[in-house]
């Protein structure tokens, strides 16, 4: 840095920096500084931290460090430390919860909403007290995932207190930050004139030529302008000639590096090396790992040099950069590491994380007791969220193992956990290849077995063959003590995936058979509750609902992302995804950080599935979009024809004919073929769904008819809880009276209006249409009055129009309309076009005039509530930007409304809105 702390060439950072703070002193502002290595994002932070603390901030450091990447909460521990004082003063829930983040308390940290939101109130206190807060994070995308995901919330939630949030990470490099939509600035080289005002400042005594030439070579990079002149000087005195002709800056940087740290005693050096692997900076770790003696005396040749500085606010060891850190590696010995990682995993308790882990990366060769904790170690990182650090230790495990039955099955259980979890489905045959040569006897087991049917089932929809496949391997080794419970998980789940998409009953037959033994030794509670609240909940005893709904509420805490995925899975056909949809959020929140893609799926389309039910259909084509992208990607075909159901079903309620028959044919056309029994359900759904909007009351029927003998509730079917109240109106409006009576008196034994408040309120309303008109509309009544029931505003709509016609055919046109407007205000808020038609149609029979409300098909679909809401504010001049700073949307959801509203208002620009916006208004 040039003297006085004064930097060259950045008035436009500095400036923009001096804004960010001005304006945390009454709001949360945050800004992201990229650019290339050594370009000076660093100073800039430094220079940043000095101005804020002479502005009265309280300033907080973080830097990630590429090992502490797998320790958790090592970052957020950086954050905790300084503000320690401010902890005790919380409620005490929270204090105990960021303790234990600390691991000054003996409770597990808890789940990480619960955990930002401790550190946002921290925050929010100390501001209060303290005056604003000036958060300062370098090297973001080195800190450990389980912090990123906490400050990626706190990110977003800025506002909240008078933080200013300073972070610079690389150009290219993906973490926490990059979808939070916080302003970035890339940082520049510096231009000529700056370059050499930079190191005339610096190296006032630099030949003329010398200088010209590493101006030219530096190309504006001031880290290379800094380091670069002392060997440049030094090739000059030694050769007596012209400069070398051949410098590669980005090796030549890591030489300079090299050539300065070699130059320090062997002291400093080893305990710069101590510094490194143990990543975390605290000086009293580094004494006692290097034996009492004083690290900060001993890297004082290190802080001289430039190499490090201790941090004034943490006290803490930095780096200068972090090339440095990669020069110390690569000049000790790997001896020198295996010693060093043994000194540090003494530092640590017996069986801690940081201590397993250290003596793995100190192992020269194989070591089954280290091979065997650190395979503990995996499985404690996937309950703590972290699938992808879970992987990867299971890969080192297997190194580890000396034996290859041990080997083969760490290297399966990797590919199992890739394929259920972490979207590896590609890379799952590569890892069960290695896993046979390494153990060739074990290729069939309980681990392999689980990977391969996953890839078969999600890959290929090979329900048979995963089928066979899974149920011989449960029988030949899940027996006590021959695996462990971890996999015997994994592969169950699998297998009862297997049985819903096939929809035969035989083979559920086969599950239940296969696991009733095992579940007697390993009991889990929420297979049980899949088993049946998912599995078939219209014959799933009543105590499976207590214990789903006690799951759901400890979804709060839980971390796993299996777990999460599959306690909501359990819950979506009984209506209880509202219930989870914080949960499924921070699910696809990991996927989008490079996560658990294959989990972050299903809770794409569980969170679709919820939106379509809660009549939230603008949000479910988004949410399907990135869920599909995520299918294509890693090859989930089957997972995509889930999100490709709801995309139909939307497009059946909303009146696109065409789109959703060629969904279904497609469900059809790659089901059936597969047996892939539930896929071809969906298909009917859809189908069905299009016709009763159409008014085609005979094809509803015949399709709905084909599925299975009115009167009576297939077993296994759980799909059949959503098709009874179409299969009602189909048969009622075609003359099938009594097979709609025996369908709803079947439901009725069944205990379905039990399951749930939607159930009980669409069973209601069935029994009514299926009852002769001369019987009273109490039903009627009740299920319009449902409790709760304005959460699902189709399913009520659609009663509303039941009611309204029957009312209307018994000459109560009055009473018929208070319905029938209720029902079309409804379907036209949801844009559902030709349920608007119906229920119009109905209106203007009862003598009340209707405005025409065209399908998409015969014309352009009602503009949603929020297009309407969007096109109104572009109308005005509003960039896409303004708009979703108003209306707390993304830009890039404002501008795929924008492209639904065009074709809509038959527009093909911003420009004709407002003469588009005023025909719609006056027409109305």
């Amino acid at each position: 840095m040039p003297s006085a702390g004064r930097l060259v060439g950045r008035s436009a950072e500095l400036a923009l920096i001096d804004a960010l703070f001005d304006s945390a002193t009454t709001t949360g502002v945050a800004l992201v500084l990229t650019g290339e290595a050594g370009v000076g994002k660093t100073a800039l932070l430094d220079t940043a931290a000095e101005r804020a603390s002479e502005a009265g901030f309280t300033v907080v450091r973080i830097v990630g460090s590429q090992f502490e990447q797998s320790v958790s909460f090592s970052g957020l521990t950086q954050l905790l430390q300084p503000l320690a004082e401010e902890i005790p003063a919380l409620p005490p829930r929270q204090a105990q919860t960021l303790q234990a983040v600390r691991g000054l308390s003996e409770e597990q940290p808890a789940e990480l909403l619960a955990i930002a939101n401790a550190v946002q109130a921290l925050l929010s206190r100390t501001a209060a007290q303290r005056g604003p807060i000036a958060l300062v994070i370098d090297d973001v995308a080195w800190l450990d995932r389980p912090s990123a995901v906490v400050l990626g919330t706190v990110a977003r939630n800025l506002r909240t207190a008078s933080l200013a949030l300073l972070a610079a990470s690389r150009t290219g490099d993906e973490s926490f930050l990059s979808s939070t939509g916080i302003p970035s600035h890339e940082v520049q080289a510096l231009d000529e004139e700056s370059a050499n005002a930079l190191v005339a400042d610096r190296f006032p005594a630099m030949a003329a030529r010398v200088r010209q030439r590493l101006v030219a070579e530096a190309a504006g990079n001031p880290l290379a302008l800094l380091e670069l002149p002392v060997p440049l000087n030094q090739a000059q005195q030694t050769q007596r000639g012209p400069l070398p002709a051949v410098l590669p800056l980005s090796e030549r940087l890591k030489k300079i590096f090299s050539v300065r740290v070699s130059a320090l005693p062997r002291a400093t050096r080893e305990l710069l090396l101590l510094a490194v692997l143990d990543g975390s900076g605290d000086p009293h770790v580094l004494e006692r790992a290097a034996h009492g003696s004083d690290a900060l005396t001993g890297l004082a040749p290190a802080e001289r040099a430039g190499l490090v500085r201790v941090d004034s606010l943490t006290g803490r060891l930095v780096f200068r950069h972090p090339l440095t850190r990669s020069a110390v590696m690569e000049l000790s010995t790997s001896a020198e590491r295996r010693r060093v990682h043994l000194d540090l995993a003494e530092e640590f308790p017996e069986g801690s994380e940081r201590r397993v882990r250290h003596l793995a990366a100190a192992a020269a060769g194989p070591d089954d007791q280290v091979a065997a904790l650190l395979h503990d170690v995996a499985y404690g990182t996937l309950r703590r969220g972290d699938a992808v650090g879970a992987i990867t230790t299971l890969l080192r495990a297997s190194e580890l193992s000396s034996a290859g039955t041990v080997k083969g099955r760490m290297l399966a259980e990797a590919a199992c956990l890739g394929a259920n979890i972490t979207g590896d489905l590609r890379n799952v045959r590569a890892l069960l290849d290695d896993a046979a040569l390494a153990d060739p006897v074990g290729a069939d087991s309980l681990a392999a077995a689980a990977a391969a049917a996953s890839q078969l089932l999600n890959g290929e929809g090979d329900a048979d063959t995963a089928h066979r496949l899974l149920v011989g391997a449960i029988r030949s080794h899940a027996r006590p003590g021959h695996t462990d419970d971890n996999i015997l998980r994994e592969a169950l789940h699998t297998l009862l995936m297997v049985c819903f998409f096939s929809g035969r009953p035989d083979q559920w037959q086969v599950f239940d058979s296969a696991v009733t033994d095992v579940l007697r030794h390993s009991p889990d509670p929420l297979l049980h509750v899949l088993r049946g609240a998912f599995g078939d909940p219209a014959h799933a005893p009543a105590a499976v609902l207590d214990v789903l709904d006690e799951l759901i509420l400890g979804l709060t805490r839980e971390t796993d992302p299996r777990r999460i995925v599959r306690t909501a899975l359990a819950g979506a056909y009984v209506d209880r995804l509202p219930s989870c949809r914080s949960a499924l959020r921070r699910v696809v929140d990991d996927g989008r950080n490079g996560g658990a893609i294959a989990t972050a799926i299903e809770a794409h389309f569980l969170l679709a599935n919820d939106a379509y039910a809660g009549g939230q259909w603008d949000e479910l084509p988004h949410l399907t979009d990135e869920g599909l992208r995520w299918c294509a990607t890693h090859n989930y075909l089957l997972l995509g024809w889930s999100g490709q159901f709801l995309r139909g079903l939307l497009a059946a309620a909303r009146g696109d004919n065409r789109s959703a028959r060629e969904i279904a044919d497609r469900l059809v056309c790659w089901g059936n073929p597969r047996g892939l029994g539930t896929l071809h359900l969906y298909a009917s759904h859809i189908r069905a769904l299009s016709a009763l909007g159409s008014a085609d009351f005979d094809s509803a029927y015949r399709c709905l008819r084909s599925l299975g003998t009115a009167g009576r509730l297939p077993s296994h079917m759980p799909h059949s809880l959503w098709l009874f109240w179409d299969f009602t109106e189909a048969a009622v409006r075609t003359g099938h009276h009594a097979e709609a009576v025996a369908h709803i008196a079947a439901i009725r034994a069944s205990g379905i209006p039990s399951l749930s408040p939607r159930l009980a309120m669409m069973t209601d309303a069935a029994e009514a249409m299926a009852t002769p008109d001369a019987i009273d509309h109490d039903l009627f009544e009740r299920a319009i009055a449902a409790p709760g029931a304005e959460r699902w505003p189709f399913d009520w709509a659609r009663i509303c129009l039941a009611y309204g016609e029957r009312l209307r055919r018994a000459r109560a046109g009055a009473a018929a309309a208070v319905h029938l407007e209720a029902a079309l205000s409804t379907f036209r808020r949801l844009g559902a076009g030709p349920w608007c038609a119906r229920a119009a149609n109905e209106l203007r029979a009862c003598g009340v005039h209707v405005t025409t409300v065209a399908s998409s098909e015969e014309g352009r679909t009602p503009l949603t509530p929020q297009e309407q809401q969007i096109a109104q504010l572009a109308a005005t001049g509003l960039t896409n930007k303004q708009i979703a700073a108003r209306l707390f949307l993304s830009p890039r959801t404002v501008a795929a409304h924008l492209r639904s509203v065009f074709p809509k208002l038959n527009i093909t620009s911003r420009a004709g809105l407002r003469d588009a916006l005023t025909r719609t208004m006056t027409a109305s």
